[in-house]
């Protein structure tokens, strides 16, 4: 597996599902989560897949550099799938380690699977479930208890993401049909490599889509920023504090030259697996006017129906092929009923807290040179990314600073 392909294909798929979130479910709203925790959480599932299923998941994940050289189908599908874990194994170890004893970002993720006591899981799957993704395996009773397991996975996700998260899977999501619940959660927290003085921070105008002003706090500094200038757009980078590795993790924030040019860009950045490499800043240049405004977001989706628009149907439907999860004959007759997915962020002169949380779960059928300004007043997308490997941890995009939900 060549890594930085791998990673590749997962920033493409986190672009082209960051499209279609806004454009789904969050086209008036403030957006953030994470493309990482969906697509891991996906992998898991591609692990406990066969058939079309897997050839389904393993294409819409973008993982496809071993099929011209299996010796089959069948075989493409299972070094792919291999490919999948061997990526999720490699993420969670170099990218999602630790990094605040020595002075870097607190990172923290966390992977889980319930699975109805009637049931184990397949000899593979554990192995895959435990080393690949360090998950915790639980049995729990769905049957009569589905309520009280509700409660055990979200209280397990609130405690994984420092209590950012809560109430993941809503009441009536799991009932006595479940038989596996599949989840992740991903903490974020990081200071800025250097903060914003809070002393600085003053409120002044933002423009928001419909042509309307709100009064909100902007952070501003002196000092050079990483900013590259295209027609059109501008992009920042915000590194964060650096531990003793070599990993360096930064916001980015695509500004549209227009009020209303949000859209235009996040087209360009969801369609060109290409884009986001080419237009990241590489120094810092002296700075005119620069404003960030403060900002802090809860955003929660159901993701399966944004999945399905997007092509990926068979793990959702009678036709679901997740017979290699679980050692039983009812494996035939899984499928994923939904994915919950809830991501938190908070941006302030000090740095950045984030948090996600996604569970699936499974029930039986029944360059310019000159100095430029940097004034973020009105709608822009962010993300978070690790610039070692090239990981997104988090996209979104911000409409209104001032709404939190």
């Amino acid at each position: 597996m060549d890594l930085r392909e791998s990673i590749a294909h997962q920033t493409a798929f986190s672009l082209r599902l960051a499209k279609s979130v806004a454009t789904a479910e969050a086209a008036s709203s403030n957006l953030a989560f994470s493309p990482l925790s969906l697509h891991a959480l996906l992998c898991l599932v591609a692990a406990g897949s066969k058939g079309q299923t897997l050839d389904q998941l393993v294409s819409f994940l973008g993982s496809g550099a071993a099929a011209a050289a299996a010796a089959s189908v069948a075989a493409a599908a299972a070094a792919d799938a291999a490919d999948l874990t061997a990526l999720a194994s490699q993420v969670v170890e170099i990218v999602l380690a630790d990094a605040s004893a020595v002075g870097g970002p607190r990172v923290a993720f966390a992977n889980g699977v319930w699975i109805d006591g009637s049931l184990s899981l397949k000899d593979s799957f554990k192995s895959i479930v435990a080393s690949a993704y360090k998950a915790e395996t639980k049995s729990v009773d769905f049957q009569t208890k589905a309520a009280e397991v509700t409660d055990q996975v979200n209280s397990w996700v609130e405690t994984a993401t420092a209590g950012l998260i809560k109430d993941l899977l809503p009441q009536g999501s799991v009932n006595q049909n479940t038989r596996l619940v599949l989840s992740n959660a991903l903490y974020f927290k990081g200071a800025w490599t250097e903060k914003f003085d809070a002393s600085e921070t003053k409120d002044d105008e933002f423009h928001l889509l419909d042509g309307s002003l709100v009064q909100a706090p902007f952070m501003t500094s002196g000092k050079k920023q990483f900013i590259s200038s295209y027609d059109n757009f501008k992009v920042l980078k915000l590194p964060y504090k650096q531990g003793d590795d070599k990993r360096q993790f930064s916001m980015y924030i695509f500004l549209p030259e227009a009020n209303d040019g949000l859209w235009n860009l996040t087209e360009k950045l969801g369609s060109d697996p290409e884009f986001l490499n080419r237009h990241l800043p590489k120094q810092k240049v002296s700075v005119g006017k620069f404003k960030i405004p403060k900002f802090k977001i809860s955003f929660g989706f159901e993701a399966s129906q944004t999945l399905k628009a997007m092509g990926l149907t068979l793990p959702f439907s009678a036709g679901a092929d997740l017979t290699e999860m679980v050692d039983s004959p009812v494996g035939r007759d899984l499928y994923v009923s939904s994915i919950h997915h809830k991501s938190f962020i908070e941006v302030n002169e000090e740095g950045t807290e984030a948090a996600a949380a996604s569970a699936a779960v499974v029930m039986m059928r029944a360059l310019v040179r000159e100095t430029p300004d940097f004034v973020a007043d009105h709608p822009f997308a962010f993300l978070i990314r690790e610039d070692m490997t090239g990981v997104v941890l988090f996209i979104g995009h911000v409409l209104n600073p001032l709404v939190t939900e």
